[in-house]
């Protein structure tokens, strides 16, 4: 297999760059907006303006209405109240990749879905880095704060479903018009959860890097990330540009660490290297094991 062109592989890497060190952009903002006036915000101005450049995928609004909900609400408005205060920026980017184990399960349950006991063991070991997480919990992490965020990678793990139903569509237009769908339930959470003098507050002291940091998430993480991403798909095997994803929690970690001062103790990197180590079984191991089957049968 020919090796990515030069361009090509600093595009993903750009990507899966901006996707990790968007948790600290994330607490960076969260430090000035509550956490559901925030997911107001990105949600907004990722459907605002691209909407009228992009058209509607063809798909229908049953399906675009829930992927927007589980996104925005299940997913960014959940781990947004969680990295407010209750887990710290790389932990986060790291316990939120369970979305594939949690897409896995879903799979067998909904979609009959066969697992292989290679996926079964990629399971087993990203269970036991949350645990580790979950054993060493502090002022910055907490029991809750990792609760909630598994709870955003469930949200995630449905709202993967849904793509999967929805088909060979342009993902970038996708996630654009199912942005429209997250606005008004968060903005009902940001009254109900945040309270309008909290939201008032937030907006007012909103300054330049508190826009900048909305912009981030809205344009480089949405516009920018998913639209490079499907623009890679399109022109590359899935198996040469998905591994890439692995170094998202990589990228999430160090970036907490060297600019927001984020420890990194040997129990941290321990559950690290056991949660990636499950998501590089769950992803290599059932395409090596057809290969050698399909040796075998030659």
């Amino acid at each position: 297999m020919a090796p990515l062109p030069l361009r090509h592989l600093l595009l993903a890497l750009a990507v899966v760059a901006i996707w990790g060190s968007n948790f600290v952009v994330i607490k960076y903002a969260l430090h000035t907006l509550p956490p559901m006036t925030l997911a107001v915000l990105r949600f907004s101005f990722a459907f605002v303006p691209a909407c009228f450049f992009l058209r509607r995928p063809q798909v229908g609004w049953r399906n675009l209405g829930g992927y927007g909900l589980f996104i925005g609400v299940g997913q960014f408005g959940v781990l947004y109240l969680a990295m407010r205060s209750q887990i710290s920026p790389g932990l986060a980017s790291l316990v939120v990749q369970t979305q594939v184990f949690f897409t896995l399960l879903l799979a067998v349950r909904v979609r009959k879905e066969r697992v292989l006991p290679a996926q079964w063991l990629g399971l087993a070991l990203a269970a036991g880095g949350i645990a580790v997480i979950a054993s060493h919990t502090d002022g910055s992490t907490t029991a809750l704060g990792v609760a909630l965020v598994l709870a955003a990678a469930f949200s995630w793990a449905c709202a993967n479903l849904l793509t999967q139903r929805a088909g060979r569509i342009d993902m970038l237009a996708y996630v654009v018009w199912s942005s429209a769908f997250a606005v008004p339930p968060l903005g009902l959470l940001a009254l109900l959860i945040d309270g309008p003098a909290q939201v008032a507050a937030g907006l007012a002291a909103a300054d330049l890097g508190t826009w900048s940091a909305v912009l981030w998430q809205s344009i480089g993480n949405t516009l920018f990330g998913y639209g490079a991403w499907s623009w890679l798909l399109a022109r590359h095997p899935a198996g040469r540009i998905v591994p890439m994803a692995l170094l998202v929690p990589i990228f999430g970690l160090g970036s907490a660490s060297l600019l927001m001062g984020e420890a990194l103790p040997g129990w941290k990197l321990t559950a690290a290297a056991l949660v990636l180590g499950g998501l590089a079984i769950n992803l290599f191991g059932p395409p090596l094991l057809r290969r050698r089957a399909d040796t075998r049968e030659g």
